[in-house]
């Protein structure tokens, strides 16, 4: 054989192209992010690729961290981390500043932005598309806002000279309108604003948990009533309570001890009809809570987000670490996520945290929203 014809058939192999079993197993291990390109290769690529993840035994949830500025003209940036991979993306997502100023999240359901004549909010998995309405009918400063099924549900947070602070609308997407519901429950007028209260949401339910003693109400859209209240504070010591659903249960992470000595942080699920029944889901490594803390060495507050197996945990005053916990048999498998969002820059900004389930198609979107850019 000549040696061309010997250098011609191994240039022939190495470009050999790949296909079946051989290339889905590529493509499990590829970030979801760089599968947008794979998949636009060939019809074969597409579904190699579609079939990588189909063979996934889950889809984990992505992070999605929003940064705004606190002075005009409020510039916003939109960030997100696919869990998988371990891979952040910048999202090009510009929110309609131009009617709102202030970014918000009261829960991983939805972000919002609030005026006294506008109200947007966007509820997609990576926060691409804003749907703006009219204000609510009651002006308010700091309300607890969630997405509860179709419907939006804006709660609390109304000023003392208002009539009715604790005042609930639901908002109807379909039919661009609100609805009064009935109020919140005298016992919170203390504290129905959301930087007091931590939310989770259930099929047609929204639960609200007041942090400092576990006081707990659910409102059901469907009845548009409240029911409670429950206390879910199973352990002596806990001065803040963040409540979620993950792994097919209402959890509850609490700081134990005081914000300048935080002796553990610990997750409880809970069960029956009144919450009645609950038991330790894990406890907090001890490095994972001094990387929670930062380099403050007082931990007043956290945030919890969560889809599916998975609670991601912050420290509001000091963003740096997101602490990831996944909820296996047996208890938890606790990581931590370097918040690449997160600088001295941003310590003057606003943030809001979301979680989402994040697909291909989601991503295809984003990208062809850069190529309009």
């Amino acid at each position: 054989m000549s040696q061309h014809r010997k250098i011609q058939e191994e240039s022939e192999r190495e470009e050999a192209p790949i296909y079946g079993d051989i290339l889905e197993a590529v493509l499990s291990y590829v970030p979801l992010i760089d599968l947008v390109s794979a998949s636009q290769v060939s019809r074969a690529w597409n579904a190699a690729v579609s079939s990588s993840l189909f063979n996934l035994k889950a889809i984990k949830p992505w992070l999605i961290v929003h940064t705004q500025s606190n002075r005009p003209p409020h510039a916003a940036t939109a960030h997100a981390y696919d869990t998988r991979s371990g891979h952040w993306i910048q999202i090009h997502n510009q929110p309609p500043i131009e009617y709102i100023s202030a970014l918000r999240s009261s829960h991983s359901t939805l972000f919002y932005m609030l005026s006294s004549s506008k109200f947007a909010f966007s509820a997609d998995p990576l926060r691409l598309t804003w749907h703006t309405a009219d204000a609510p009918l009651v002006w308010r400063t700091d309300p607890i806002v969630a997405k509860v099924g179709d419907l939006v549900v804006v709660a609390g947070g109304g000023c003392e000279y208002e009539d009715d602070p604790l005042a609930v609308e639901v908002y109807d997407p379909k039919t661009r309108a609100w609805t009064v519901c009935e109020s919140m429950p005298e016992m919170l007028k203390d504290s129905a604003w959301s930087a007091s209260m931590s939310t989770a949401v259930y099929g047609g339910e929204l639960f609200v948990t007041e942090k400092d003693i576990g006081l707990t109400y659910a409102f059901d859209t469907n009845s548009k009533t409240w029911r409670g209240p429950y206390y879910l504070l199973p352990e002596q010591g806990a001065f803040c309570t963040v409540i979620e659903f993950a792994g097919g249960n209402l959890i509850a992470v609490g700081l134990l001890g005081s914000p300048e000595s935080v002796k553990a942080v610990k997750m409880w699920k809970f069960s029956g009809e009144s919450f009645e029944k609950f038991e330790v889901v894990g406890e907090m490594p001890t490095e994972m809570v001094e990387k929670l803390k930062g380099v403050s060495s007082c931990l007043q507050s956290i945030t919890a987000v969560a889809r599916g197996n998975f609670v991601f945990l912050h420290n509001p005053s000091e963003p740096e670490e997101v602490i990831q916990c996944e909820i296996v048999s047996g208890g938890c498998k606790w990581g931590s996520v370097r918040n690449a969002v997160a600088n001295d820059r941003t310590r003057m900004q606003r943030m809001v945290v979301g979680c989402s389930d994040v697909a291909l198609g989601d991503l295809r979107r984003a990208v062809a929203m850069v190529g309009r850019a």
